[in-house]
Formats: C-alpha cells, structure tokens, sequence
C-alpha cells in the first residue's frame, strides 16, 4: 500500500501531488503484458518484443465492399451453380469464396457447396456440419441469390460438372463457363486456383468478400466449443501455426538432418515418388525459402524476435508434428487443443472441425505467428485485419535460410532476424491480400 504524505498546500496543489503519486505507483506495480506498448526509452536498450514496434502500414477491408453501393441482382437468374471443394477446411473455404464471386460474376444461383471430404481425412463431414447455413444465406442477401434446396426440377439430377481448371478471369468464366450454364440450368464447378479476382467487376468482387469474410460463421455447436476452447487459454497468448508435418516436409522436397529417428521414418513413408533435392538443388531450393521451419528454428526466430520465453503459446496445428521438442524446450507453456479438451471430446471430433478450431483461435488470440503462408495463414491474417487485429506476422523461411548460408549465427543471426521481421512487421506485410483490403497508411 504506498502512503501519501500530508502536506500543507493549496487545495489545488494537493490534489495535483495525491494525483501524480497514484499514477506513479500504478506504473510501478501494474503487471507488463508482452502485448503493451512500451516507452521509447526501452526500445532503445533492444528489450522489447517485435509487437513494440510502430506500424506504418495497415490493412483494411475496401470501402466499395462494406460502404459501395451494390449494383442490383437482375430480376431473373441464368441457372444453379454448385461449388464442389477439395482438401482441407481452409483450401475449401478459399474455393467457397472464389465461388461465390463466380455465382455473382454468372448472374447465377448458388446452392450449398459440396465439401469433398474424404480423400483428404476420410470422413463425410459437410459445409452444414462446420458453418451456419441460414446466417450465411442471410448474410449474402443481395450479393449474390443462395438456395438451401433445389427446385423439384433439379433436386433428383446430378449437376453438370464443368472444368474450370484454366479459368483465369472474368472472360474466361464469361466464355466458357456461362454457356454451359445457360444450356444445362445446374452446373458444378471447382474454381481454379490461378485466376484473376483483381479482373472481376466489383459487384462480383464484393459478393466474393462478403462470402469468404462476414458470412462464414461456424455452427452454434461449435462456436461454443471454439469458445470454451478460448476462455481455457491463459491469456494474454499467441497462436503459432507451425507446419512441420511429414506430409509437409516430404511436399516440400527439403533435405533435413540431424532429426530424430522417427521423424526420418515418417518423413519417408510420406514421401512416395517425390524424393527430395541434392546436392546444389538442394541449396538453391532452400535459400528460396521453399523448406519449413523446424521447431528448433521456429524457437530462434522468436526468441530472435524478444517474444519471452514464458510466452502462452497456443499451437495451432495437427497431431502430427515432428520435433516438437526443439519448441517445448525453449517456450515452456505451450499448449494444444488434445490437451485443453477431454479427451473423449477431442476424439469425437472430425478433422474439418478440428481446424476449424484452431482456425477460430487463430483470429482471436492476442497476437498471430506462423511458419507458413497456406490457405489458413492467409484467411486468419485477412479476418484479424478484418476484425482491426493487427498482431500478426509471418514467420520468413527465405530470410532464415539466406541469412544461415552467409554463416551468420548466434547473435549476429538474431540481430539480422530482428531486422528482416521488424521491416514486415512495419510495413504490414502478409497482413491481407489485395482481394478485399486495400492499404492505409498510418
């Protein structure tokens, strides 16, 4: 308890003392949070953590999305059109988004798309089990019409599945793809991946980013168990989304040594016919950062960017990451969505689901790292920049490996590390992509 000494003042002078001693012992006892802003002086002695840094570059949603006036439906649609989408939850919901933008760009009716699950974690999991259907109908009134069923002409046919594999602008889709949906009235399309939203007009552009930003929802059963997840995590964390699967590792064909040997084991049972790089291959592929972080190195990059050692980590990522030692060892409290739910809950649960939480995590955690730059990194980046959490930072293999073949270690290489994040970090690099944000300059 600091006392105040009674002096024999003014009254307005007395009130001024008693005023400045408070706010001098609330500066002194209140707790320091690794997420504060801190005085100029600190930064100076080079004891802060990259967060600390002033930003010069923010990214926000465009104002022809949420403040345009949109250009009216036509008064009658060209047709149906189904968005069938493949692999992992956030590689579907960027092929959902596409497709929304697609259905808008074709004056088309989109009924709910078909997750093809199975290949991918083999189960039978769907868009309805992981999203809310009626918020997201409702949420796309007058972007783009959305059926929940099928009129009785076409809910007993199969659609008509149209390749969209080099589609890549709006002409393309214009071209190609409309005249099968003018003649068959019930289409199924994949997006493809290469093509140019920037081509779209924004009518079409702004359904895509209504769809992929503010009309997926997760269900009610999941949000709740997203949210118990939530409150279980010490706070203030970060989530790290850290990719060193054997999948990864063997897609990516990187040669690692000095890992354990279990790790080697699953890396090769994952590898098929891609066999990695040698030799000088093996070097250029590295420098271009094509190879992910390990644990170990993921640990020296934040300890390189001052993120404390006693930091709350959430890991958000699959069971099945390898060495994941070379973090624990280093950063003590990390904890996993196995270990915060029961164990019978967790079992229960579908892979779809299981990123879904991670996913719902990752945008509201106090700070967002990752390893990587996929599907997920690059909608959880855009939805925290969407819900103004900017917090976010990717973690830069390129540089990592450039700077460890010029043979700088130790202190030299964290100090480089420092200056190679703290330049993304200012200038908000990787914070959301140009589809639906657009730049502002602090």
């Amino acid at each position: 308890m600091i006392q105040i000494p009674a002096v024999s003042v003014k009254p307005l002078f007395s009130v001024l003392v008693v005023t400045l001693s408070v706010l001098l012992a609330i500066s002194v006892l209140a707790p320091r949070s690794i997420f504060s802003q801190t005085s100029f002086s600190s930064l100076s002695r080079g004891n802060v953590d990259i967060w600390s840094v002033r930003r010069m570059v923010e990214w926000r949603p465009c104002k022809w999305w949420l403040q345009g006036h949109l250009t009216a439906l036509p008064e009658k649609s060209n047709g149906y059109i189904r968005i069938d989408c493949y692999g992992g939850l956030n590689q579907m919901r960027r092929d959902l988004c596409d497709g929304v933008g697609i259905a808008r760009l074709l004056n088309a009716t989109l009924v709910m798309p078909k997750f093809e699950v199975a290949a991918y974690w083999n189960e039978s999991s769907g868009f309805a089990d992981v999203f809310d259907v009626d918020y997201f109908i409702q949420q796309m009134t007058g972007f783009v019409r959305v059926a929940k069923e099928l009129p009785s002409e076409f809910a007993s046919k199969e659609a008509f599945p149209v390749d969209c594999s080099k589609r890549k602008g709006q002409f393309d889709y214009l071209e190609s793809v409309l005249p099968s949906l003018l003649e068959h009235r019930y289409i199924s399309i994949t997006p493809a991946m290469s093509q140019r939203r920037d081509r779209y007009p924004e009518y079409a552009k702004a359904a895509l980013c209504q769809g992929c930003y503010s009309a997926l929802r997760l269900t009610k059963s999941l949000e709740k168990k997203a949210s118990e997840l939530l409150l279980a995590i010490p706070k203030p964390f970060l989530a790290l989304h850290l990719r060193f699967e054997p999948d990864m590792v063997a897609y990516s064909q990187c040669e690692y040594t000095g890992l354990l040997p279990s790790s080697m084991e699953a890396i090769k049972a994952a590898q098929g016919d891609k066999k990695p790089w040698t030799g000088d291959l093996a070097k250029i592929w590295r420098r271009r950062g094509k190879c992910p972080l390990t644990p170990k190195e993921t640990a020296f990059i934040l300890k390189a960017l001052r993120i404390p050692t006693d930091t709350h980590i959430y890991l958000a990522a699959g069971d099945g990451v390898m060495e994941i030692e070379g973090l624990t060892s280093v950063y003590t409290n990390v904890v996993t969505k196995s270990v915060l739910l029961s164990g019978e809950d967790f079992k229960s649960m579908h892979g779809n689901t299981k990123a879904a939480l991670d996913y719902y995590i990752s945008i509201n955690s106090d700070a967002y790292m990752a390893t990587y730059f996929g599907n997920m990194d690059k909608m959880v980046a855009a939805m925290r920049a969407f819900k103004g959490l900017y917090k976010t930072l990717f973690l830069s293999r390129r540089a990592f490996s450039e700077l460890t073949y010029k043979g700088l270690r130790g202190k030299r290489l964290r100090r480089a590390l420092w200056e190679a994040h703290r330049e993304d970090f200012v200038m908000g690099r990787g914070s959301a992509l140009p589809d639906c944000f657009c730049e502002f300059k602090l």
